[in-house]
């Protein structure tokens, strides 16, 4: 039955990007071995993205993405929203009001709305397929919630943040 559910979350997020590029659609393989793996601008660099479909600069698209231990894109929100199904690996993600983080691991899937602030961890290498129905934005805010510059949110912090973040993963609910 896990697995059944796993397999139709996946189909449902391949299948709903697909969709939007109906008009040059075609069928497609990759492995993540073949992927290219690039930072994104406004990213953190411990995340590494490969476009599987679209362009994330102008509309609808499917990421294979992969984030090193202790990696943390904090606190923002998108325009757009977006939806994580978990491959492999410990992450947390969490919503600002929205109750307590959850822990994501393979087969795990967390759907992001639009204009929701939300940070996501990755407690133990990640890695994730992210599809979003427009083209990508991020916008970075402070504790009190006011926007600030990507610069000023990936700032450098000290290392023991990702240690507090493995122990608060042992007692989250998976």
């Amino acid at each position: 039955m896990r697995f059944a559910a796993c397999s139709l979350l996946l189909v449902a997020l391949v299948a709903v990007p697909a969709l939007a590029f109906a008009d040059d659609a075609k069928p497609m393989y990759t492995t993540s071995a073949a992927a290219k793996f690039v930072n994104f601008p406004g990213l953190p660099t411990c995340m590494r993205a490969s476009v599987l479909s679209g362009d994330p600069s102008k509309g609808a698209f499917l990421l294979l993405v992969k984030t090193s231990t202790g990696c943390v894109v904090p606190w923002h929100w998108h325009s757009i929203t977006e939806n994580l199904m978990f491959v492999s690996g410990q992450g947390k993600g969490a919503m600002k009001d929205g109750g307590a983080p959850v822990g994501l691991r393979a087969g795990g899937y967390i759907s992001l709305p639009g204009k929701g602030v939300h940070q996501f961890s990755c407690v133990m290498s990640c890695t994730f397929f992210l599809s979003a129905d427009g083209a990508f934005d991020i916008h970075y805010v402070d504790a009190s919630g006011a926007e600030i510059p990507a610069d000023q949110a990936l700032k450098p912090k000290s290392k023991a943040p990702a240690k507090k973040e493995m122990n608060d993963m042992k007692g989250m609910k998976m």
